[in-house]
């Protein structure tokens, strides 16, 4: 393993992942190995000096997209319980460098744990940090978890109307509209850690905020993981609150269009 020393910066968006983590473990949406995270750490280290220094490192074969070549990515690992990641960061996720053929990584920080691999997901997160940073270099940070009243949302009719499916939710009370202004995506279903996962998920975050995978979860991105939590965090208030009113018996008055429109002077 390399002794390439962790720069500041990226302690302290290490400490925002364990952070978070404990919020999704309290929430229930990281039931045992569910959910992962990812950062594009790239503008943090040198690469010079992580090819110097990984030289007879070992070396994992993977297909990633050409583009990510010389991408660092924090990332959590296969099997991890998210939980973990409260104490246990170093354990259960690692830092990866992609080396410059794009055809493999070496582990340069984390990981300690015997037959640790990232998660089966990298293809997708890979992928994301790639749209990211030639459309929204900003975003650093990719979220996926098991956000309850998201997901049975996902298995309801609105969900074939994605427009109908934003509008319900935004009415519920204005802090939706406000901060989650771009909305919900419906992604499509996908089986996990494909290539088409990662594509359906690229074409959300496109036009929106959240990208719900179908009958599986929900994905953010955002420049750290905090801002990808609370897009999830706010999204998922709002489909709770009209299940709620559903639950109750009755069809929730809203916000008016008008009103909602209003509300687009703080997005």
């Amino acid at each position: 393993m390399s002794d390439i020393k962790l720069p500041v910066e990226v302690e302290i968006e290490l400490k925002k992942v364990s952070k978070v983590a404990g919020y999704l473990w309290q929430r229930e949406w990281a039931e045992r190995n569910a959910g992962n995270i990812s950062m594009n750490l790239s503008s943090f280290f040198d690469k010079n000096e992580i090819i110097e220094k990984t030289k007879g490192d070992e070396f994992v074969a993977f297909d990633f997209p050409k583009d990510c070549a010389g991408f660092v990515i924090y990332i959590t690992g296969t099997g991890c319980y998210l939980r973990d990641l409260v104490d246990m960061l170093e354990e259960v996720s690692c830092i990866l460098y992609i080396n410059e053929e794009a055809n493999g990584y070496t582990i340069i920080w984390g990981g300690n744990r015997p037959n640790f691999g990232p998660t089966c997901e990298l293809i997708s997160h890979a992928s994301i940090h790639l749209f990211n940073s030639k459309h929204h270099p900003e975003n650093l940070a990719v979220v996926h978890t098991h956000p309850l009243e998201l997901i049975c949302m996902s298995h309801h009719e609105l969900f074939d109307n994605e427009e109908e499916l934003n509008r319900q939710i935004w009415m519920m009370c204005p802090e939706v509209k406000v901060f989650v202004p771009k909305g919900i995506h419906c992604t499509p279903y996908a089986l996990s850690s494909t290539a088409s996962l990662a594509k359906v998920t690229m074409d959300a975050f496109k036009t929106r905020n959240v990208s719900l995978w179908e009958k599986h979860g929900a994905t953010a991105t955002a420049p750290d993981v905090e801002k990808a939590w609370d897009f999830l965090d706010v999204a998922n208030k709002g489909a709770k609150m009209l299940m709620m009113c559903w639950a109750a018996g009755f069809k929730p008055a809203g916000l008016s269009n008008e009103q909602l429109t209003e509300l687009e002077q703080f997005t």
